[in-house]
């Protein structure tokens, strides 16, 4: 028996031996082959072949993203995108806007119309999870809030039982209104547009005693209004609106170049680093910086961009602080206090994780 039980062993390995050496002839999946594979796939390469970037905006909110009469789009959203175009391209000028209503944005981000949705938009977990969006990082931390004439009587939320107020639908402002007032057994009429000009125009005919939206979109409207001082937004604030950047969920490479984008723009803030100083900083000898600016490691290249991203998204449009001074500051029309849209060691929230 155990003559016929090592004759069989022995037959055994001899069939087991070619097809290891088959096995060990293959070689193993490399990282750049599995690179390769994953980034013909992404939505970055689609974008680089193209040369520019297509951004989804509002057009219709000043300070955020408004048309001018020169046919330019300025505003906090048209930035980030004019930053990513500067990461990519060095050219901040290489991108498409797109101007999408409340109810054209999701589907516009989800069918690749668009690259990305920088439109004044809530971060929620619906958002999130059933439309399959990815949400960059926040720029711009708000709050729902209501405004009235400045002759009328009213002062409070619960000062408008059984009055009627302008809202938009398609947004998280309609349904943020019919929970505190339902909480605060507050009777009251809903006047419902699907059209943000159309929502506003209502309001200002004196078709509804007051108007919600999120307080920084109160104040951009009012700034457009013959009268601007005429209405008032009430201290009352119905929610928590981070609006933030969205693209579409699974394309991982695609949604770190559009985060680190805006971590750049707060970390640069940070650092202290701005568009007028960039060059000075770019021949420091500081780690940190140089990390940052590309001039050491290969953040950029790991990402499929260029090692100096960061130096040019600085150069081309600013660190957080110009872009906020510049569209929605104390030296605009709109003068918004940066409150909580402050750095985290100034007494604000903004915080951007290492570039590390």
């Amino acid at each position: 028996m155990k003559k016929i039980q090592w004759k069989f062993i022995l037959a055994g390995l001899l069939l087991i031996l070619p097809l290891a050496g088959c096995v060990t002839d293959v070689p193993a999946p490399s990282s750049s082959s599995a690179g390769t594979a994953n980034s013909q796939q992404s939505r970055l390469d689609t974008v680089l072949k193209r040369g520019k970037l297509i951004c989804g905006v509002s057009g219709e909110l000043p300070g955020f993203s408004f048309v001018e009469p020169d046919g330019k789009y300025s505003g906090l959203d048209v930035d980030v995108c004019r930053s990513i175009a500067a990461a990519l391209f060095d050219n901040p000028d290489a991108v498409e806007f797109r101007k999408l209503s409340a109810k054209q944005r999701f589907p516009a981000v989800q069918s690749g119309e668009v690259d990305i949705l920088s439109r004044n938009t809530t971060f929620t977990v619906q958002r999130n999870t059933e439309l399959n969006l990815d949400f960059a990082p926040v720029i711009f931390y708000d709050g729902q809030g209501l405004m009235v004439r400045k002759d009328s009587t009213l002062n409070t939320l619960a000062s408008l039982k059984n009055r009627s107020i302008c809202v938009q639908s398609g947004t998280t402002t309609e349904q943020n209104l019919a929970d505190q007032m339902r909480q605060r057994n507050i009777p009251y009429t809903s006047v419902v547009f699907d059209d943000v000009n159309i929502t506003f125009g209502a309001y200002t005919e004196g078709r509804c005693d007051a108007i919600t939206a999120d307080r920084s979109a109160l104040v951009s409207r009012r700034s457009s209004f013959q009268k601007p001082d005429d209405h008032i937004v009430l201290p009352d604030l119905l929610s928590k609106e981070p609006l933030a950047p969205a693209v579409s969920s699974g394309d991982p490479r695609w949604s770190n170049v559009v985060k680190w984008t805006i971590y750049t723009l707060i970390n640069a803030e940070e650092l202290n680093i701005d568009s007028k100083n960039v060059t000075q900083f770019a021949t420091s000898n500081d780690p940190v910086v140089k990390r940052f600016l590309g001039g050491e490691g290969n953040f950029g290249k790991k990402m499929g961009i260029p090692n100096d991203f960061a130096a040019r998204i600085i150069k081309h449009v600013g660190n957080y602080g110009e872009v906020y001074d510049r569209n929605l500051g104390k030296q605009t029309k709109l003068k918004l206090d940066r409150g909580l849209n402050n750095l985290w060691n100034k007494g604000g929230i903004l915080y951007s994780p290492p570039f590390r």
